[in-house]
């Protein structure tokens, strides 16, 4: 279970918020919020409701309806005001000594909302202040023991903040209402930019508590998260969706979404893998070196990114030691509990792409999204009944997960190398090779062939370079071709089986993607019944300074 998890039972589900996660998806393509990353992960989680919201920077406690009879229940209480939540914030500006409330009515202007007097038709919103600590060093109250101190993660330097603990009740649930509210009585909060804040590493606001009367027993029921906002939100973000213990490879800092533009870290198992299109900078060294020592990695290396991947030799490609000691040859990750063999010394690539994590549990737990099996009648993990088809299958991660929950794979690649990886996956699983397919060559070609044979398999999996070239089907462009290859796919894939299509091409907008495949499929007179797109995992933020590039949907066709 995912560590945001508190509390469970038939009726509810509570959690612990990152910051740096929507409450729900702001876009049909957008990441995923914490509410559609729940309920698409397990089906007794797809009934979820929201009941309330926490803004994108805001960490704490939230609580979702599980049942009609919670719903009823949690939206009565919200709506007369019987549920009682209690914030913590920081501030680096003056603070009253004693409670403050503060009533107005907020009016929305762009992207902010603004505090008027109350007036007629107007909605009230209220908040209560309350000083938790006086910010000098020595002195502590409740909430003061973690929050007195901010230090700074970014590449300015890990330099100490004194600032202002303060207790928040918000009487009312407006959108930005305490954020607001503090502004307006001089005390804005640490990071809070869009209000006047001092900039900081995050938004300094946490909903520390949540109390209200359970839906069946009527039971007054209290939730609490603890919260300390000198720590790395990254690093709480990755740690509260992704479960360590299962899992040791995961993105590190996101490009501009984790506040460093054009860089990007990886975590693989004991060994940190930086990338960026210029040497290290001295700030980027200083933030390696703490993340190294944090995660106790035995070294990292740093990779330089180019533009002309065609013309790079394998040695030029491969990422340099630049602290600690040098990974070997292959080494072992694991993944969702399911282990994996990458290797540094490869040139291009580690030999899995971290960013199709949640793909593969897909196939591994046979849970697509909420009321979207793998297979039609299933809920769980599959039967080994069913085949599936992974074409340009590179190490065959999906098809090593595909296997575990299963089916009967067939795995094909231009290169032979990768496949001969491929089988060693299936080994550390403790899966037999022998008994799955693997076969070598051009993926048009090969659809050909298994067409002529009849061959038909319940999932197909398409996940092309970008760009490729082969000497049978020459130059394979995925925004010029995709649809093309959908319709080379389509004769194998058996009536009412499921289609992944994948595609990393940045610049294709996600809308013609979808475009292109599902054209491709009318096309062919074959009927769309299902449909789920999957963004990025979290630990790829998308952000406006660091747009999506990863597209991938899942298709029942007919």
């Amino acid at each position: 279970m995912p560590r945001c998890l508190i509390f469970e039972d038939e009726h509810l589900l509570v959690v612990n918020k990152p910051a740096g996660l929507n409450t729900h998806a702001p876009g049909p393509h957008a990441g995923e919020g914490l509410y559609d990353w729940l309920r698409n992960r397990e089906p007794r989680w797809a009934p979820l409701a929201i009941m309330h919201r926490l803004d994108k920077e805001t960490s704490g406690v939230m609580v979702f309806a599980r049942t009609p009879l919670a719903n009823r229940s949690l939206t009565d209480q919200f709506a007369r005001r019987g549920v009682r939540k209690k914030y913590l914030l920081l501030t680096d500006r003056p603070v009253p000594q004693t409670e403050l409330v503060v009533k107005s009515s907020l009016v929305r202007a762009g992207e902010k909302y603004l505090s008027r007097p109350i007036h007629a038709g107007g909605e009230l919103a209220e908040t209560r202040f309350h000083p938790l600590a006086s910010g000098g060093k020595g002195e502590r109250e409740e909430g003061g023991d973690q929050i007195s101190e901010i230090r700074s993660q970014r590449s300015e330097g890990r330099s100490g903040l004194v600032a202002h603990a303060m207790e928040a009740l918000p009487i009312t649930g407006r959108t930005h209402q305490i954020r607001v509210h503090a502004a307006e009585a001089g005390f804005p909060i640490l990071g809070d930019t869009l209000y006047g804040g001092t900039p900081a590493p995050r938004l300094c606001l946490h909903a520390a508590e949540l109390t209200l009367k359970h839906p069946a027993s009527g039971e007054d029921m209290t939730w609490a998260a603890p919260v300390d906002f000198a720590a790395d939100a990254r690093a709480l973000l990755r740690a509260g969706l992704i479960d360590l213990a299962l899992t040791n490879s995961y993105r590190l800092i996101h490009g501009a979404s984790d506040g460093w533009p054009g860089w990007y870290v990886d975590r693989l198992g004991d060994w940190l893998l930086s990338q960026g299109a210029q040497p290290l900078s001295a700030p980027q060294r200083a933030e390696l070196e703490w993340m190294a020592g944090t995660l106790a990695a035995r070294g990292v290396c740093h990779k330089l990114l180019t533009r002309q991947v065609q013309r790079t030799s394998a040695a030029e490609a491969a990422p340099q030691l630049v602290l600690g000691e040098a990974p070997p040859p292959r080494f072992t990750i694991r993944e969702n509990g399911v282990p994996f063999a990458l290797s540094l010394a490869d040139g291009y690539s580690a030999g899995l792409f971290l960013d199709q994590r949640d793909n593969r549990r897909r196939l591994l737990t046979g849970q697509i999204a909420a009321g979207f099996p793998l297979l039609p009648g299933s809920s769980g993990p599959q039967p080994a009944t069913f085949r599936a088809l992974n074409l340009f299958a590179y190490t065959c991660g999906l098809s090593v997960c595909a296997a575990k929950a299963g089916a009967i794979t067939t795995s094909l690649d231009l290169s032979k190398r990768y496949l001969d990886w491929g089988r060693s996956n299936f080994e550390l699983s403790g899966l037999d090779p022998a008994a799955h397919e693997f076969l070598s060559g051009d993926a048009f070609d090969w659809l050909r062939r298994l067409a002529r044979r009849q061959r038909l398999f319940e999932v197909v999996l398409l996940d092309p370079p970008t760009f490729s070239q082969s000497k049978v089907s020459g130059v394979f462009r995925a925004e010029k071709d995709y649809g093309k290859l959908v319709q080379a796919a389509l004769p194998v894939l058996a009536p009412g089986g499921v289609l992944f299509a994948s595609t990393n091409a940045a610049g294709w907008p996600p809308e013609e993607f979808l475009g292109a495949v599902k054209a491709a499929i009318r096309a062919a007179g074959r009927r769309l019944v299902k449909e789920h797109y999957a963004p990025q995992p979290p630990d790829f933020p998308i952000s406006r300074s660091e747009p999506a590039y990863l597209k991938t949907v899942w298709l029942r066709v007919e």
